[in-house]
C-alpha cells in the first residue's frame, strides 16, 4: 500500500510532574510521518477520566514516566498513513483506546487499534462511550455476566461509566439500583435506575431495603477494605462483586500500587470462598499479552456499545466540553465530583 511520508504538526497538552490542574503544559512538535502499520489520527474528541486524575497525582496503576500526554481515549479522522496500511482508512472517523496520548490535536497509533465509529455518531458522542462503554460491557457482560430479570447495584451511576453502566443493564432488562448524590438523582432517574445517595450514613441498608434477597452482581468504582465488604454483603448466593477502581484512596500518599494490589488480593481470597459468590478486579487492559485476541475483543465490545448508540438506545451523558489548550480547566471539572457523565477534550476553535 501507499504510505504518506510528510509531517504534521501537532498541539499536545502535557503532564510534566505531579502539578494542579493549572499546571498542565501545552506545546507544539512536528510528529513524524507514520511508520509501517501506523496511522495519523487528527483528533475530534478525547476524555477526562479518573485515570488522568490519578496520573496526576502520580498515582496511577504503570503509569509512564513524567513528562508524558495524558489521554486514555480518543476520536478522530485519519489524515496519513504508513507502509501496510490501507489507504481506504485516510478520511474515516475512528476511535482508539490508548491509555495516554489522546490529549493532542493529532497523534500516531497503531492501525490495529482503531475501532470503526458508525455513520450518524458524533464524535464527541463516540468518545463518551470509547473506554467507559468497553469497560461497562465487559464488566456486566464477561465479568458477572448478570441476566435478564437480575438486579445490579452501580456505585455512581452518574459517572461516565456507571451512567453508562446503567443504560447497558436497563437494555438487557435488568434492575438497576444507582448510588449518586442527591443532586443527581433525578438524572439517575431518567436513566431508569432507583437512586440512592452515596452520602447517606445507611447507604447498604438502604439498598436491602430495596433488595432485601441480595442482588446479583455489584459494580464498585471506590474499593478501599470497608467498602468492598460491604458490597461483598449485598450479593446474593451466585453473585459476583466487580470492582474496577481504588477511588476511596485516591488522596492516600505512598505506594500507587498498593491500593490495587491490596484489593486484589481481598477479592481473589473471597472468590475461593465456599459461598457461592464471586469476586474479581476489573482491569481493562487484562489480556494484552495475546494481543490480537485482545484487540478482538475490544473492537467486537466497543462496535456493540457505538452500534446501540447509533440505533438511539444509549445515550451518551456529556458533562462538558473543552478545548484542547484548556485541558487543565476540564480536569478540574471532573475531579470536582459536580458533575453528571465525562468531561470532553476537543479541538480549539480555528484561529481567524
Amino acid at each position: 500500500m501507499n504510505s504518506s511520508t510528510a509531517t504534521t504538526l501537532t498541539t499536545e497538552v502535557v503532564l510534566p510532574g505531579k502539578v494542579e490542574t493549572s499546571g498542565l503544559v501545552v506545546h507544539t512538535r512536528e510528529l513524524p510521518a507514520p511508520a509501517a502499520g501506523q496511522v495519523v489520527l487528527r483528533m475530534e474528541a478525547s476524555g477526562v477520566s479518573f485515570a488522568e486524575q490519578q496520573m496526576r497525582r502520580g498515582k496511577y496503576y504503570d503509569q509512564p514516566a513524567f513528562p508524558f500526554v495524558p489521554g486514555y481515549d480518543v476520536v478522530g479522522t485519519v489524515t496519513a498513513v504508513g507502509a501496510d496500511v490501507d489507504r481506504g482508512l485516510v478520511g474515516r472517523r475512528f476511535a482508539a483506546v490508548v491509555k495516554t496520548g489522546g490529549w493532542a490535536s493529532s497523534l500516531l497509533l497503531d492501525a490495529g487499534d482503531l475501532v470503526a465509529v458508525p455513520d450518524g455518531v458524533d464524535a464527541t458522542a463516540a468518545e463518551t462511550v470509547a473506554v467507559n462503554g468497553v469497560t461497562a460491557w465487559q464488566m456486566l457482560h464477561r465479568s458477572a455476566k448478570v441476566r435478564e430479570g437480575g438486579t445490579i447495584v452501580v456505585l455512581g451511576a452518574n459517572g461516565g461509566v456507571g451512567s453508562t453502566l446503567v443504560q447497558l443493564a436497563r437494555h438487557a432488562g435488568i434492575k438497576v439500583i444507582g448510588t449518586a448524590s442527591a443532586r443527581h438523582h433525578d438524572t439517575v432517574r431518567d436513566l431508569g435506575a432507583i437512586p440512592v445517595d452515596y452520602r447517606d450514613p445507611a447507604m447498604y441498608e438502604r439498598i436491602r431495603e430495596i433488595a432485601p434477597d441480595g442482588v446479583d452482581a455489584v459494580f464498585d468504582h471506590v474499593g478501599g477494605a470497608a467498602g468492598l465488604r460491604q458490597s461483598w454483603a449485598l450479593l446474593r448466593k451466585g453473585g459476583t462483586l466487580v470492582s474496577y477502581g481504588t477511588a476511596a484512596t485516591k488522596d492516600d500518599e505512598g505506594n500507587s500500587q498498593l491500593p490495587v494490589l491490596k484489593s486484589f488480593f481481598r477479592l481473589l481470597v473471597w472468590n475461593h470462598l465456599p459461598n457461592g459468590k464471586g469476586a474479581n478486579f476489573y482491569n481493562f487492559w487484562a489480556g494484552k499479552r495475546r494481543l490480537e485476541t485482545f484487540r478482538g475483543r475490544l473492537r467486537d465490545d466497543l462496535t456493540q456499545v457505538l452500534r446501540l448508540v447509533a440505533d438511539g438506545v444509549l445515550t451518551p451523558q456529556i458533562a462538558a466540553e473543552f478545548p484542547l489548550t484548556e485541558a487543565g480547566a476540564a480536569l478540574a471539572l471532573a475531579e470536582s465530583r459536580t458533575v453528571a457523565g465525562k468531561v470532553v477534550i476537543v479541538p480549539d476553535a480555528p484561529r481567524p
